[in-house]
């Protein structure tokens, strides 16, 4: 019997898909971590403020609600994901010519978190569809195992992107530059759009678009499928409680290593690069384990790598910066066995069908608790900062306090999984 899943055009949209990943990849690098906050900081924008921009990915993900009326109009996947996805990385772009512009730091501020949030909006207005269509030329018994190649051809490679762009940034820098650096970063990030626009085009059409249509189906029929679905309800208290635990912390430590612990761009990248040739190595056998067993167990394993990392890193100070290389590294670890499975875990208690307004549903609700968590967390680390970094006469970072909660959070998630998540009936689909 032919397998679909063996024609060429099957393994040439698999393709496609992996190299469009890892594209997209390289780009989250470049407005996160280290680069963003280079690039804030000199503007003139606190790290307060740094931790609530780098955290704009949760509220982001309120936009996939629009989803949900997106999926009944759209006739066409692939045109809408590859005009959405190429507008969102266009925006991106545009934050690194902010600094060029003759405005006050105020409207620089207002300008990038403009810019950032409506990068995001595009990019998850479409990502849960992205998902559903790109995943359809994978065998659904190897999704595990592909998702932890696909994984690991990002990390090979993008351990040789951010050691390049890394070394340029320092080089800028060195040279009194750093203005320079921003339009290098522009630059790449326009040639990675561009890359990432071919690859979006060589993934076939969606064999669903030319099915006969049938009538929409109605929020009401949504609702049941997903909140009326206890199974996966779970899910979602299992997604905020690793939203809310991640950016508890997440989004202050790109200036916590920089400004604090004053490690260089380039050191931030060699830490990265360690705990991402880790993490390459782990991918492929945590992406199997998670398929043997399920990816719920995946899962829980993942949070009480991630749970260890946040918690070495609230010893973090100058004298002992190698915790927060202990928690890179922990955390890079820890997304092995996250990223993809949490993905992959909605089809596991939702029918296929809902895949796409089931993911909407969990990312949102997710993302507005991991902002929320965001704001509080940022007050509380101005409040340390004013004061000295000292909190009831004891000598400590905002981050260190940030990490011990997450820790504790991550933690109650892993014992959630283990104690609930993990014994529910899987769907095979």
């Amino acid at each position: 019997m032919n397998n679909i899943f063996n024609t060429a055009a099957y393994k040439r949209s698999r393709a496609s898909y992996m190299a469009q990943c890892t594209i997209e990849y390289f780009v989250s690098i470049l407005v996160a971590d280290a680069f963003l906050a280079k690039l804030l900081t000199h503007i003139g924008i606190s790290d307060s403020l740094t931790g609530i921009i780098s955290s704009f990915i949760t509220l982001a993900f309120l936009f996939q609600l629009l989803s949900l009326f997106l999926v009944q109009k759209m006739n066409d996947t692939k045109k809408t994901v590859i005009f959405f996805d190429t507008v969102s990385q266009i925006f991106f772009m545009l934050i690194y010519l902010v600094p060029f512009i003759p405005a006050s730091r105020t409207v620089k501020t207002i300008i990038v978190v403009a810019l950032v949030l409506i990068a995001y909006m595009f990019k998850y207005l479409v990502i849960g569809v992205y998902f559903k269509w790109a995943n359809s030329f994978v065998e659904p018994t190897k999704r595990g195992e592909y998702s932890a190649v696909k994984e690991m051809i990002s990390l090979l490679s993008g351990i040789v992107f951010t050691l390049g762009v890394g070394y340029a940034v320092d080089h800028f820098e060195a040279n009194g530059n750093i203005e320079g650096s921003f339009i290098f970063l522009a630059v790449v990030l326009l040639v990675l759009n561009l890359s990432n626009f071919v690859t979006l085009m060589l993934i076939s059409r969606d064999k669903t678009d030319d099915a006969p249509k049938t009538e929409k189906t109605s929020l009401r029929v949504v609702a049941k499928h997903t909140f009326g679905n206890r199974n996966f309800v779970n899910v979602i208290i299992l997604s905020v409680l690793w939203d809310v635990g991640r950016y508890a912390s997440i989004g202050f430590m790109g200036v916590f290593k920089t400004n604090d612990l004053l490690l260089s761009v380039g050191m931030v990248q060699v830490i990265n690069m360690i705990g991402n040739l880790i993490r390459f190595v782990i991918s492929k056998p945590f992406g199997r384990f998670s398929d043997k067993t399920s990816y719920a167990t995946g899962i829980k394993v993942a949070l009480v790598l991630a749970a260890i990392g946040f918690g070495v890193n609230a010893f973090a100070t100058k004298s002992t910066w190698w915790c927060v290389a202990v928690f890179s590294i922990f955390y890079a670890v820890s997304l092995a066995g996250l990223n993809q499975n949490m993905f992959n875990i909605s089809y596991s208690y939702v029918d296929s069908d809902y895949i796409v307004q089931a993911m909407a549903i969990k990312n949102s609700i997710g993302g507005i608790c991991g902002f929320g968590v965001t704001i509080i967390a940022s007050r509380v680390l101005s409040y340390i900062q004013s004061n000295g970094n000292m909190l009831f006469g004891i000598p400590m970072y905002g981050q260190q306090l940030l990490s011990a909660v997450s820790f504790v959070i991550l933690l109650a998630a892993a014992v959630f999984t283990h104690k609930v998540i993990s014994k529910q009936k899987v769907m095979i689909q």
